[in-house]
């Protein structure tokens, strides 16, 4: 038993990449316009697979997402939101 422990724990060290990081990226998203807007962001980003965390800051017009970055980019994130009805960019 304790070998077979040992062989999944293994198996799931090697199975992820040694160069998967959390990142965190700050979106700009100039379309919301009202308060039901973040709402739809939200629920467009929580869908793209790697997505840990999305907050949407409607007064700001922003959405910070981490994110695994062996699972997904950047540019997975803003065609989300874009397809969602809110183009987005990668706020500086």
């Amino acid at each position: 038993m304790k070998k077979l422990v040992a062989l999944a724990a293994l198996a799931a060290t090697l199975s992820a990449p040694a160069w998967a990081a959390t990142k965190t990226v700050t979106l700009s998203v100039p379309g919301m316009t009202c308060a039901a807007c973040p709402i739809t962001v939200k629920a467009a980003l929580s869908k793209v697979p790697g997505v840990e965390k999305t907050v949407v800051h409607f007064d700001q017009k922003e959405a910070v997402v981490t994110f695994d970055d062996s699972k997904t980019n950047v540019q997975a994130l803003t065609k989300a939101t874009t397809d969602a009805g809110y183009p987005s960019s990668v706020k500086p």
